[in-house]
């Protein structure tokens, strides 16, 4: 359920605030937006886990003392719904950028489909995208991707809980996937393209959940900032 605030105070104090990341959005423009709607009150705002511009869903947002736990919850399980197009991939994984190759999908089956997820169950090791907000030497994956750079990609180690398909209209196929802090998704979806002798990338993803915070109980941005701006304007803040 939606949290009710009666005061500014309480935000300042320390809040931890569900918020619904809108599609083209980045992480950091919803923070940006909730932070400038307390001025010309100077109060921390952070973010626990990014979410990609193309991704839409649960981002935890938390405010004063309560960012020092931020890493605590960062560190929790996370859900997410989404939908992969089988047949292509493209560099970044998803549809930031144009198809680089295309496949035959005709002789997929569903069961083949379904089977396929079994490999990705457990510890798994998995590549970040090139196009990643990582950084190397102080600069982000994708900005040296942009620039056509060659970039070394480290492994790294995550678990996946659950992986299942809930629907297939070929070349789409959603899921929803429980996994560890650090799971690309695109990446995922990429391997699992492979594991089909094939390709794909992902055309949608959503994080419904992230330990018990459910994006059910989260606020719309301009919901939330709007909220801010009727308790700022109850409260005497000095200028």
């Amino acid at each position: 359920m939606k949290s009710t605030y009666k005061n500014i105070d309480e935000f300042a104090e320390g809040e931890l605030l569900l918020v619904n990341k809108p599609y083209n959005w980045t992480s950091f423009d919803v923070v940006g937006k909730i932070r400038n709607s307390f001025k010309p009150l100077k109060l921390k705002v952070g973010h626990a886990g990014t979410l990609d511009p193309l991704a839409t869903g649960l981002l935890i947002i938390c405010t004063g003392k309560m960012t020092k736990q931020i890493d605590t919850f960062q560190a929790q399980e996370k859900e997410y719904t989404g939908t992969m197009i089988l047949g292509e991939t493209t560099p970044s994984y998803d549809m930031e950028t144009e198809a680089d190759q295309k496949f035959d999908i005709n002789n997929i089956t569903e069961e083949q489909i379904k089977a396929a997820c079994a490999q990705f169950i457990g510890e798994i090791g998995q590549y970040p995208p090139a196009h990643s907000a990582i950084k190397i030497d102080g600069e982000r994956l994708y900005e040296k991707a942009r620039r056509g750079e060659d970039v070394e990609l480290r492994l790294r180690t995550v678990t996946i809980t659950e992986f299942e398909i809930t629907s297939i209209a070929l070349p789409e196929v959603s899921f929803r996937v429980v996994c560890s802090k650090g799971t690309y998704i695109r990446s995922l979806v990429n391997d699992f393209g492979k594991a089909l002798n094939n390709g794909a990338y992902l055309s949608k993803l959503r994080r419904t959940r992230s330990g018990d915070y459910n994006v059910d109980d989260a606020w719309e941005v301009m919901e939330l900032v709007n909220t801010i701006r009727e308790l700022k304007a109850a409260s005497v803040i000095p200028e």
